[in-house]
């Protein structure tokens, strides 16, 4: 192989078009933007939004609450989802992901007290309502709330 042998590659290479040369050219005149008005001219862009004139859309639809920058998503799992365990369970984020109650085991969960309990469980979760903790602990298993 030599240096005088290398070529690009079939199709990697786009030879650009070349506007505004001559009207045997195919894109002569206009140069393919059209006759005359904004977008036509040297430096005509329209801004984002714009809508000639008129109130553009997202000037016209109402503007309704806000969502906080730090506010912690978590991922809700109840009581109920529980059953699939057997009695004596110890279960945090990995298990309950691998069950496929919840989409991620690094994401926060919060047990919810949604459905009765009836076997112990040793569970492991970032956050747990009043009602989930008092049912967990009604049936002798433990609640562990991690620290954030």
């Amino acid at each position: 192989m030599n240096l005088n042998d290398l070529h690009p590659s079939e199709g990697s290479r786009k030879v650009r078009k070349r506007l505004g040369n001559g009207l045997g050219s195919g894109q002569g005149k206009t140069g393919g933007r059209g006759h005359k008005g904004q977008k036509s001219r040297t430096g005509g862009k329209v801004a984002r939004g714009f809508e000639g004139g008129q109130m553009p859309l997202i000037r016209r639809v109402p503007k309704r609450g806000f969502t906080p920058r730090n506010q912690e998503r978590f991922q809700v799992i109840n009581l109920l989802s529980l059953d699939r365990f057997d009695d004596g369970a110890a279960l945090s984020a990995a298990e309950l992901c691998q069950a496929g109650l919840v989409r991620s085991a690094t994401s926060p969960i919060k047990l919810l007290g949604n459905g009765e309990v009836n076997k112990k469980f040793a569970i492991t979760v970032a956050a747990a309502s009043k009602s989930a903790v008092a049912k967990i602990e009604a049936a002798g298993g433990s609640l562990t709330v991690l620290e954030a």
